[in-house]
């Protein structure tokens, strides 16, 4: 849903308008623009995913201040995970202060006075999920904040999030975008409680997440035709057996989802312009098959028709 595009307002109008749609979108705070009214750019959007939402904003330079009034102001308590796309960022929250650069993460703890700014232009790419959604003591979310680059799950997350936003038109309006957003929370409670490194916690965080740690590392690298169950499982520190029980506890095996997902995403593949361009072989290729004719196969198992046959189809 787009909250803010201040290419159509009347410069007079922008402020107000910038104010608004942040409100909206967040929680009660005091924005300082650093340029003049005539020359604050912003466009914001905000999509929902279950109990979670996903908020992008990308302006002109701009401080948000939200000071121990503002957290007394009645507000949902919510935690934000947020990439920095482009610009750079400065972050003080619980006396840290924190440069944050391109393809970086932060996290936020929107019930704490906190600041965040940037200068020239930049954006941000944030997922904001209810406290009683992580549900992890307060103290565990504060103390993994300052430590994000130290926990093995930094990327995943990281690359998780950016395309998130990179689809979220689409993804918003699919029918599981609510067990995305699930999904998306899982993710990060498992990062926070990595990052903290509370003992108390992380082995069942853990064990409770494997499941969606998993299919989001294999979605990340589903063309790699190198992905293996025991590649998988080490990057994971679990066994292989482990895994499979994972897999198997939701009703499916490791090696047919990978395959299904595969299929999937050729089948994508095979109907946009450079996909019906391409021979089916390197698009089986480009999608983790590494035998053209297996890939046939199954594909023709799944769909009814040959992959030539779905392409050629596109045409008519």
């Amino acid at each position: 849903m787009l909250l803010l595009d201040t290419a159509g307002l009347p410069v007079d109008e922008r402020v107000d308008a910038f104010r608004a749609a942040m409100g909206q979108a967040s929680v009660p705070c005091r924005i300082e623009h650093f340029a003049p009214a005539d020359r604050i750019q912003a466009r914001m959007n905000l999509w929902m995913c279950g109990r979670g939402n996903l908020f992008t904003a990308d302006s002109s330079g701009f401080r948000l201040v939200r000071t121990p009034k503002h957290v007394r102001m009645e507000a949902p308590a919510v935690v934000a995970i947020a990439v920095q796309p482009h610009g750079q960022g400065r972050f003080t929250q619980f006396g840290r202060d924190q440069l944050v650069g391109a393809g970086d993460l932060m996290l936020n703890d929107l019930t704490a006075p906190y600041s965040f700014s940037w200068e020239g232009t930049g954006g941000s790419r944030a997922f904001q999920v209810p406290y009683e959604q992580l549900a992890l003591p307060v103290d565990v979310v504060r103390r993994a904040a300052g430590r994000l680059p130290a926990s093995p799950l930094y990327e995943l997350v990281l690359r998780h999030l950016a395309r998130l936003a990179r689809s979220a038109d689409e993804l918003a309006a699919d029918p599981a975008a609510a067990i995305l957003g699930t999904a998306t929370t899982e993710l990060l409670r498992a990062l926070l409680v990595s990052a903290a490194a509370d003992e108390r916690l992380l082995p069942p965080v853990l064990a409770d997440t494997l499941l969606t740690r998993v299919t989001t590392y294999v979605q990340q690298h589903l063309r790699d035709p190198e992905l293996t169950p025991e590649g998988i499982a080490a990057a994971h520190s679990v066994s292989v057996r482990q895994l499979y029980q994972a897999f198997a506890g939701a009703g499916t095996s490791l090696e047919q989802w990978i395959i299904g997902r595969r299929l999937e995403a050729a089948r994508a593949e095979l109907r946009t312009p450079a996909g019906r361009r391409r021979a089916v072989a390197a698009t089986a290729r480009a999608c983790g098959f590494r035998d053209a004719s297996h890939f046939s196969r199954r594909f023709r198992a799944a769909y009814g028709l040959s992959p030539r046959d779905w392409q050629h189809a596109a045409d008519g």
